[in-house]
């Protein structure tokens, strides 16, 4: 399967989060080498904090197979998943996880804490990281330094105002 193909796809998608004010991830399902489900952070927009990327495309892969469950599926995503994408990757059983940018913070694949893969778990996932890592990390990284510039600057014009 050609991973930076999709994953290309992934931060296409990321960056339309970013347009939207969304931390910019994205994330695409894929069955038979084609794209089956996309989607890309909306928690902001929808006011859903289940809207992350992976949550969208698999629910739309869902609707596109007619199927809860997404057997045979490689799900991409430019973000290493948090502990609610990890429990509904499992729940859908999907085969393989494909990701860009590790998360130390809160990444539930092994950076933070391994709910994906955990000895409990009755479904095992493939994982494969650091596909497109450093593009993926240069946009999150560039989203992040610009909110901070302008929290600083919202500061600023506060104090000043006082």
């Amino acid at each position: 399967m050609d991973h930076q193909r999709f994953m290309q796809r992934t931060l296409e998608l990321a960056r339309q989060a970013e347009q939207f004010g969304e931390v910019p991830v994205g994330a695409v399902v894929v069955h038979d080498n084609q794209i089956i489900g996309e989607g890309f952070n909306q928690v902001i927009h929808l006011n859903d904090p289940s809207a992350h990327a992976e949550a969208q495309a698999i629910r739309a892969a869902g609707n596109h197979l007619n199927n809860y469950r997404l057997v045979n599926t490689t799900l991409y995503v430019s973000l290493e998943p948090c502990a609610m994408c990890a429990g509904l990757i499992t729940h859908a059983r999907i085969q393989t996880l494909v990701f860009a940018a590790s998360d130390p913070r809160t990444g539930a694949t092994g950076s933070a804490i391994n709910v994906l893969n955990h000895s409990s778990m009755n479904h095992k996932v493939q994982v494969i990281g650091g596909v497109l890592e450093n593009e993926s990390a240069a946009l999150l990284q560039g989203f992040f330094r610009q909110r901070r510039k302008q929290a600083a600057l919202a500061k600023k014009v506060k104090n000043d105002a006082k």
